[in-house]
């Protein structure tokens, strides 16, 4: 399928000029006729390039501010005629249409335009209407002309005509023009995602061009791809390339962390997405030494996360435990000299950026999609339903047990003392299992429970929890409530000093 093709024409509309030069100038050296439009032949003009004005092609000028300049059929008749189909060759020589080889064009800024904050209408404006028929057009037409559809193409496309003298494999122009296809399709996403930004169409559609290819997927025989912009959201200052995985327990990293942004020094330690650890304190090397002592066993090999920067203090702590990853908004100079002192630790400046607000997975033969959970239990949300009222200290251990709890995967139980995670049940099929493997957990590593809190990710079905809770020394609870037994765990309650409140609202996490 070699079938080569030499370029002997061109049509160049491009938004970037920036690696535009060597492009013309290749060109020009190889007698290829050039066609421009407005800035573009301006810039050519500047190169001291000969160029021909489109206007020449349609005997038309450009109008309506620039809006329309080359929807014409001279244009696209000289882009999407069949060279080997005598009528269309008959018709281009009928109504002197110029055959065109190569179309380069680069679309106005549109995502980029949304991203900056600009004014709807100058977000209209930015939509490409003749650059995009252009690249379709052209695209389409793959077995005569060549598509060049982004700046990001023009270095290969520059290295094609050198290496060729202008000739272009069938191969090459099927390659660009799935390039193209690409460009078009995910232009159009973006576009439609702005119009209907308030969901008024029941569609997804989602185009991510930005893919980065994994060692491996969940396993090592299962391949992996991450769509995204990592650079967007960290800055990797040291170690080796992120894993799926560590790419996953990140993600669950940096929401859990999230719901303790503003406030005191707090630090997290996940382990298959669910903290293992964390405790929130005067001073982070405080929060990360309590923390650790959550689970030591589990801390090995974990992903580690604060909401301050990261001092040397902290550092030389943190660098006597083996960790895969290391997130912090900062870290001190001191900070980072010691613990890039293990080469593969990962180490992550998180950057001030919003997080989706929508949740997408597989599912069946589809996916499912849904808003994501951005309640955040707080103290106005919670209803005392039993006799004895909770502490202001206890209050505030019961939201702090709340936030974990929204991040650990169902059934899940979690217990907290003194702002510190003491254990959790972590995916269990019965409530009453999280209850008693948080527990067990917690007596593992010495805690005394006698004060704790627990939090429920859901409604208390039984009295049985709340039983067990009491048994093991826990004096609050926060749960949502809802169940049409709720009555039982509070006469439970009642009967045994123990606080309870609801908040009505349900953080289940499968």
């Amino acid at each position: 399928m070699s079938n080569e093709k030499t370029i002997k024409s061109a049509l160049l509309s491009v938004f970037n000029k920036e690696g535009l030069e060597p492009i013309v100038k290749a060109l020009d050296k190889q007698g290829v006729t050039l066609y421009s439009t407005g800035g573009t032949q301006k810039y050519i003009n500047d190169l001291g390039v000969n160029v021909i004005p489109v206007e020449h092609i349609t005997s038309y000028p450009s109008i309506l501010g620039g809006r329309v300049k080359t929807l014409h059929p001279k244009v696209f008749g000289g882009i999407l005629n069949r060279q080997d189909h005598d009528g269309d060759i008959a018709e281009l020589d009928e109504f002197d249409i110029p055959q065109i080889d190569a179309v380069i064009v680069d679309l106005y800024p549109f995502e980029k335009t949304v991203a900056s904050g600009a004014s709807h209408q100058d977000i209209i404006e930015k939509i490409d209407i003749g650059g995009i028929s252009l690249i379709r057009a052209a695209a389409k037409n793959y077995a005569d002309v060549i598509c060049v559809s982004s700046v990001n193409d023009y270095e290969e496309f520059l290295e094609l005509i050198t290496e060729n003298n202008g000739a272009i494999s069938e191969e090459d122009r099927m390659r660009f023009a799935a390039k193209a296809f690409n460009i078009s399709s995910h232009y159009d996403t973006a576009i439609f995602n702005y119009f209907n930004k308030n969901n008024h169409e029941l569609v997804l559609k989602i185009s991510d061009t930005k893919g980065q290819v994994l060692r491996y997927g969940e396993n090592p025989h299962q391949s992996g791809v991450f769509f995204g912009d990592f650079d967007a959201m960290f800055d990797k200052l040291h170690g080796k390339a992120l894993s799926y995985n560590n790419l996953l327990d990140v993600d669950a990293a940096v929401n859990l962390m999230n719901e303790f942004k503003a406030e005191a020094p707090t630090f997290a330690i996940l382990k298959h997405n669910n903290a293992c650890g964390l405790a929130q304190r005067d001073t982070l090397l405080q929060a990360y030494k309590d923390a650790v002592a959550g689970d030591p066993i589990s801390a090995f090999g974990g992903i580690l996360i604060s909401n301050k920067e990261i001092d040397k203090a902290t550092a030389e702590e943190i660098h006597k435990l083996f960790c895969e990853v290391v997130i912090a908004p900062a870290f001190s100079n001191a900070a980072l000299d010691i613990l890039k002192g293990k080469k593969n630790r990962i180490l992550l400046v998180l950057k001030e950026i919003d997080l989706p607000d929508k949740n997408i997975r597989t599912c069946l033969n589809g996916v499912l999609v849904q808003d994501k959970d951005a309640v955040t239990d707080r103290v106005e949300h919670l209803q005392n339903v039993t006799h004895l009222k909770p502490t202001t200290a206890q209050i505030e251990d019961l939201l702090f047990a709340s936030k974990i709890c929204k991040h650990t995967k169902s059934n899940t139980i979690v217990l907290a003392k003194n702002k510190q995670l003491c254990a959790s049940g972590t995916g269990q099929t019965s409530r009453v299992d999280a209850l008693n493997q948080a527990i067990h957990k917690a007596q593992a590593f010495n805690f005394d429970l006698d004060g704790a809190v627990m939090a429920s990710d859901a409604f208390f079905p039984f009295p049985d929890c709340v039983e067990i809770a009491n048994n093991a020394g826990i004096k609050a609870v926060i749960q949502p409530g809802g169940s049409i037994k709720d009555q039982l765990s509070i006469d439970y309650c009642n009967e045994n000093n123990l606080a309870m409140v609801m908040t009505g609202t349900r953080h289940f996490k499968h």
